[in-house]
């Protein structure tokens, strides 16, 4: 119980000295955390709604099929299309993607749809527009591929580690 409010109680805590101390940088740091944590509310809520239904309606063993060890291509082409299509600050998916670890995920298909985020479909106009076809065609086919073999070093990293 402790560990779970040390984090937060000493963060109060810098926030109070500082209110005393100088209580103008203090409302300010407190907008700018108010902001951050506005900028995080929609992601978040995203992410844990889809861990809600994930808990609700898919069991391990749908996980371990689509993207556990033997999930194949369809795996691979799921994590992939996951990740390009995610939105949002990365760090607030961590949360899912721990639940779908636990539940039977593979540490490849975490890695690549960590990997595949790079590759954002609405910005891809943009990108063609400032730097043309060939480059963007080229960049986001090696990103993809670039996530992949991540995701297999990541996975081999693990599978060594875990003597698995």
């Amino acid at each position: 119980m402790l560990r779970r409010v040390a984090f937060p109680a000493s963060v109060a805590a810098l926030y109070l000295a500082l209110a005393c101390l100088r209580p103008g940088q203090a409302a300010h740091a407190l907008r700018s955390s108010g902001h951050t944590l506005a900028q995080l509310a929609i992601p978040l809520c995203i992410a844990l709604t889809v861990m809600f239904v994930l808990n609700l309606f898919v069991r391990p063993a749908h996980i371990s099929r689509f993207l556990g060890k033997g999930a194949g291509l369809r795996g691979i082409a799921l994590s992939s299309a996951a990740g390009i299509l995610s939105m949002g600050p990365i760090y607030a998916w961590y949360p899912l993607l721990k639940d779908l670890r636990e539940k039977g995920a593979s540490a490849f298909h975490l890695a690549n749809f960590l990997g595949n985020r790079a590759v954002k479909p609405f910005l891809l106009p943009v990108m063609v527009f400032y730097f043309g076809w060939a480059f963007t065609v080229v960049l986001n086919v090696l990103i993809v591929l670039g996530a992949l073999a991540t995701a297999a070093g990541v996975s081999l990293v693990v599978r060594t580690n875990r003597g698995v």
